[in-house]
């Protein structure tokens, strides 16, 4: 899979002057993390959950979760395991199919050995589990859960641990909570791919929920935790994960909405400005602000619980031609010894030492999404991957 690989080999050529590399369930670990992009969320109920699957990857989503916790009833856990080993198989059953990294999220440690087992050979087409509600007491069991799952069946499982628990959002414990999350994740640390930050629950324990028109960050409540999450989960010292930006809960903005007025002129007989403004009219604008504020400020990838979120999140991810000359030139060889140079744009100033991290960083998001052609822009890279 790649990501765009959805699109037509001739339009990939005009949009990008390096096209997404290809990969693999089997990757390495660290091109995975980059590589989930809009990692879309899926009722493990749904009867056509397959069929869902297969439709999702053709239209360029490369990483799904399907939920058997907050997303069910109660009720619906028993059905909803069952079902999910039934469609899981069904998709075994289709060995040339290009599926998506597929995640289970589960309510309990115990689920996920017994998953493994009762899928038997299908477990091939499972990349790992989502833990939710993560704190080193909670998620320990969780962990040593994966890694017994792990040995039983033989297949490489990662775990993606959600940090979304009250003790983590209030002041008094958040310290100590990140400091033994950090323990737990650090002990597992070649089978955790990342972490999601569950900001909805974030919101819910002061009743606060943000307005189409808000993103996470003027949530200053909920701004305060990611800071300190990215603080001390997500350093480029080596230390740090991939962090995911948080779910955008609207989804007023249908393909149906703005498909039209893209297609209209694609590559720009309208003005990308006059484009922009009647994008914002269809409540468009918040969900590209909390991504750009998401890659600000520090994190990768995206939450998503509706499609016409995926395409957005992939474009603005796809690094422009200038941050690649820029990320290049400081990570020349010769420049080993820092000092400061001038951009290729000659717009900017770069230190070599300050933004090398920046730099590496950087081109490994080029390397998973792609560096754009010059006179390519984000709403040239939505309307060409809009489906038809």
């Amino acid at each position: 899979m790649r990501h765009f690989g959805h699109i037509a080999p001739e339009v990939r050529k005009r949009l990008f002057f390096r096209e997404p590399c290809a990969f693999t369930p089997d990757s390495p670990a660290r091109l995975l993390a980059a590589a989930l992009g809009a990692t879309l969320y899926s009722p493990a109920t749904r009867p056509r959950l397959a069929d869902d699957v297969l439709k999702q990857a053709g239209r360029g989503v490369v990483s799904m979760v399907l939920c058997l916790e907050d997303s069910i009833d109660d009720a619906d856990v028993g059905p909803g395991e069952a079902n999910l080993v039934g469609q899981l198989t069904a998709l075994d059953g289709l060995p040339d199919a290009d599926l998506p990294l597929l995640f289970i999220r589960v309510r309990a440690p115990e689920q996920i050995p017994d998953l493994v087992r009762r899928l038997g050979p299908a477990v091939r087409q499972l990349s790992g589990f989502v833990l939710p509600k993560f704190t080193e007491e909670r998620g320990i069991p969780f962990l040593e859960a994966l890694a017994t799952a792990e040995a039983e069946s033989g297949r490489r499982l990662f775990a993606m641990p959600v940090l979304e628990s009250p003790e983590l959002l209030y002041r008094e414990s958040r310290v100590e909570t990140l400091e033994g999350i950090s323990r737990a994740v650090d002990k597992y640390r070649d089978r955790v791919l990342a972490l999601r930050l569950g900001v909805t629950d974030f919101c819910s324990s002061y009743g606060l929920r943000r307005g189409p028109d808000m993103t996470a960050y003027d949530v200053q409540i909920v701004a305060s935790v990611i800071a300190d999450v990215v603080n001390m989960l997500g350093r480029a010292d080596g230390t740090g994960f991939t962090v995911t930006g948080p779910v955008w809960e609207y989804f007023r903005v249908q393909e149906r909405m703005f498909k039209p007025l893209l297609r209209q002129s694609p590559f720009l007989e309208v003005q990308a400005a006059e484009l922009r403004e009647k994008l914002i009219e269809h409540a468009m604008d918040g969900l590209l602000r909390e991504i750009s504020l998401d890659q600000a400020n520090g994190l990768l990838g995206k939450t998503c619980i509706h499609p016409s979120h995926v395409l957005p999140v992939h474009a603005l991810s796809v690094v422009s031609h200038e941050e690649f000359s820029d990320a290049q030139d400081i990570l020349r060889p010769e420049r080993g010894g820092g000092g400061v140079l001038r951009s290729a744009y000659t717009n900017k100033m770069n230190e070599v030492k300050p933004h090398r991290a920046w730099a590496e960083r950087t081109l490994l998001r080029a390397e998973v999404f792609g560096v754009a052609n010059q006179d390519i822009g984000f709403v040239e890279l939505l309307a060409a991957g809009l489906p038809g």
